[in-house]
This record gives structure tokens, sequence and C-alpha cells, in this order.
């Protein structure tokens, strides 16, 4: 057996609205809402009495897909913002078409540039940056 696809990637976030905020500014489409709770969702990521909401974001390709979670119960654990050094989930990365653009929509939600906006080689100019619950959101505009 194989793997079919990755589905999507996760991220637990303290202020639903203003993630999905976010990532519609950042170009994403919210494919759907939907609260979570019950014997299936305690079972499946192993805590007891889960009642979350989540919002599925997807990529204007379709191909990709993004899960932000607000847990209600039990309460998040907080773990602060990582550094891009961090072992474990690194960074979740967005191709864009003009990233100085991008940048100036995500700044009104939160974004801050972790460095700056650099070039490699004449393929791609890059930055990483902070997004919702401390994450780090990088973008990539192709330029050769």
């Amino acid at each position: 057996m194989t793997v079919q696809r990755m589905d999507n990637v996760a991220v637990v976030v303290d202020d639903l609205p203003a993630a999905v905020a976010f990532f519609l500014a950042l170009g994403l489409e919210l494919e759907g809402e939907a609260e979570i709770e019950g014997l299936f969702a305690d079972h499946t990521v192993g805590l007891d009495g889960v009642r979350s909401a989540i919002a599925m974001m997807r990529t204007p390709d379709g191909n990709s897909r993004l899960e932000l979670t607000k847990y209600h119960h039990p309460a998040p654990i907080g773990a602060g913002p990582a550094a891009p050094n961090t072992l474990g989930l690194h960074r979740v990365m967005f191709a864009v078409d003009d990233i100085d653009a991008t940048i100036a929509r995500l700044r009104p939600h939160g974004a801050e540039l972790l460095g700056e906006v650099a070039r490699y080689e004449d393929s791609y100019r890059l930055c990483n940056l902070r997004g919702p619950a401390g994450i780090i959101v990088a973008l990539a505009e192709q330029i050769g």
C-alpha cells in the first residue's frame, strides 16, 4: 500500500476567526467549518472530552489544505513561538505570485517578518514570517 496524497496540515490556534482572516488574506479559500466532538474525536486524537471548532482552508489550485483548529476542551497547551531551528514541524510554505504584496496584505493580520525577503540565485525570492499561533509561514516567489 502506498500513500495516495498528503491530505492536510493542521495548526492549533487560539483565535480561529483571526487565523481564518490571515489565511484568507494570504489567498487560501475557506472550504468549510465544523464543530468536532464525540467518541470518534476522542479516539482519533487520544484526548478525552474533545470539543473543537475547525476551519478547512484550501489553496486556490485545490491540491493542498490547511486545517485550523480551536480547542474548547481540553484547553490548548501553550508552547510559545518556535524558532526556525526548533525540532519538529518547521514551517508551512506557500508559493505566491508577488511576495511584497502578500506581506503587505498579511501585516494587518499580525504577520511579522523573521528576517527579510532574500533572493536565492535567479530563481526565487523567499521569506519567513510569524503567522497565527506563532507558526512560521514561508513565502516563495519564483522569479526566474
